[in-house]
């Protein structure tokens, strides 16, 4: 009877899902930053959305708190990491605050008529179609954000700091408009292309993972 095959991860920078858990109590400093990560959301989304968006004040104050909460994803990942302190529930609620928040953006600035609808259900289909696959493959291996994922939430991150500034109030602001849509061009072609470059690693691992090649080569033996 064969051993189990643990699954593998893909080579790539650190990633919580790809992250040993350890023994730690979820009941940790990283997770509570997570927690708060999330609790934001809707505190930013309230913040960008009075008077439709109009009112300076609190469009400065909603994106302290967005980067404030993008500083918190940073600060527990490395924390988890450093200490020892990744467990699965900081695994399950990472990638949700990150999408909460990032979606709650793109949601609240399409509202408000600054990111069209069609580039805000890009994002949203890439970024759940990408988690369902990575959880469907995840007993052939572990796929771990890629240097482009990186690279697109970094451009998602700026772009939606510039629109969420109050721009009418800083000077050349059309300036600044065309900045924040420049960046947002780029960061939508990042979310296609690195949406599609997951599913390429979903299919390739599903074939080559030493799961599916132990099973090749049980049905092999077994028409022998």
């Amino acid at each position: 009877m064969r051993e189990p095959i643990p699954p593998r991860p893909l080579t790539g920078p650190p990633d919580p899902m790809a992250q040993p858990s350890h023994d730690a109590s979820p009941w940790n400093l990283p997770n509570a930053l997570t927690v708060l990560r999330i609790l934001l959301v809707p505190v930013f989304g309230a913040m960008l959305l009075v008077e439709g968006g109009a009112n300076a004040g609190q469009r400065f104050a909603a994106l302290g708190v967005f980067l404030v909460a993008m500083i918190t994803d940073r600060i527990d990942g490395d924390l988890a990491r450093s200490r020892g302190l990744v467990t699965d529930v900081g695994k399950i609620l990472d990638p949700i605050a990150d999408k909460a928040l990032l979606g709650m953006a793109f949601v609240g600035l399409s509202l408000i008529g600054l990111v069209p609808w069609w580039v805000t259900l890009v994002v949203l289909a890439r970024e759940i179609g990408v988690t369902v696959v990575r959880f469907v493959v995840i007993r052939h291996g572990v796929m771990p954000a890629g240097r482009g994922g990186k690279v697109k939430t970094f451009a998602q991150a700026v772009a939606l700091s510039l629109l969420v500034l109050p721009l009418w109030v800083l000077p050349a602001p059309e300036v600044w408009r065309w900045t924040a849509y420049l960046v947002l061009a780029v960061a939508v072609v990042l979310t296609v292309l690195t949406g599609m470059d997951y599913l390429v690693q979903a299919n390739r691992l599903r074939r080559t993972s030493p799961r599916a090649m132990a099973k090749r080569a049980d049905r092999e033996a077994g028409r022998r």
